[in-house]
């Protein structure tokens, strides 16, 4: 599989590279920066200090999408939108791992699953999928009783919050419960909130250092609390999952998956 990378030149990008380079049946497309960046031009095996690989830094995300059989995408909302439409012009499949998206950019990404295999996640790691199932699982069985409260944590850099993965689990929780998951979440807290509204998911983000990304879903009842905790320790395991979804998408027909179909866990 020819593998694209779209912001390679970034921390994210550059760990791709490496699990890239270091997966067998894959190999690099190219990968892309934004135009007058100092990579463009570059080998990429060399970005990562590897031999050669004869692939280089491009500006021009199109003819990425057109040489390569599937796109990895960890970049920013605006630019995965953007990326999205060339994988629905080129039919080329996309993983796309970027969170905080709008629902028109949203809506771009569910447009490109017509003409291509998307795999979208929050979260690609082996770890936090099964703590999705297992987030789904607790809420159905401990009942209304149990308030489910989600707690994340990441490094200073981040731009949104919560995080795709805080709300994949938020989600799996509601479903669990039975409940509407966007008229159950409470997103934050200030000043004087009165009482826990019954139901009611609570969030909050935490941000500082460089931390890679905590998730705890608290189950809190009476006379005890049930928690589900999830540390990353190297940004190495979301990349291998993305490249494990990259290789899943060969001869995958149209569609938007998630990681849980890439994992057979769904």
């Amino acid at each position: 599989m020819n593998i694209g990378i779209t912001g390679c030149g970034g921390r994210m990008g550059r760990m791709l590279i490496q699990t890239v380079l270091a997966t067998e049946g894959a190999e690099l497309a190219g990968g892309t920066e934004q135009a007058g960046s100092p990579f463009i031009g570059q080998d990429l095996g060399l970005l990562v200090g590897s031999e050669p690989a004869g692939a280089a830094v491009m500006d021009d995300a199109r003819a990425l999408f057109e040489a390569s059989d599937v796109v990895i995408d960890f970049t920013v909302p605006a630019a995965t939108a953007a990326h999205a439409a060339l994988a629905f012009d080129t039919a080329t499949a996309m993983v796309v791992g970027t969170t905080g998206l709008t629902a028109e950019q949203q809506s771009a990404v569910r447009g490109a699953s017509e003409k291509a295999a998307i795999v979208q996640a929050g979260n690609m790691s082996l770890g936090v999928n099964l703590l999705v199932g297992l987030a789904k699982q607790a809420a159905a069985l401990l009942g209304p009783d149990y308030d489910i409260e989600i707690v994340e944590m990441h490094h200073k850099h981040k731009i949104d919050a919560p995080s795709g993965t805080a709300l994949m689990l938020g989600r799996a929780a509601a479903e669990g419960r039975g409940l509407d998951h966007d008229a159950a979440a409470v997103l934050s807290r200030e000043g004087h909130t009165g009482a826990r509204p019954d139901g009611a998911i609570g969030y909050a983000s935490l941000r500082g250092g460089d931390v890679v990304g905590d998730h705890t879903v608290i189950f809190a009842g009476p006379a005890e609390r049930v928690e589900l905790t999830h540390r990353a320790a190297s940004r190495e395991i979301f990349a291998r999952g993305a490249v494990r979804a990259a290789l899943w998408c060969r001869g995958r027909a149209p569609g938007l998956y998630s990681m849980r179909d890439v994992l057979g866990l769904s």
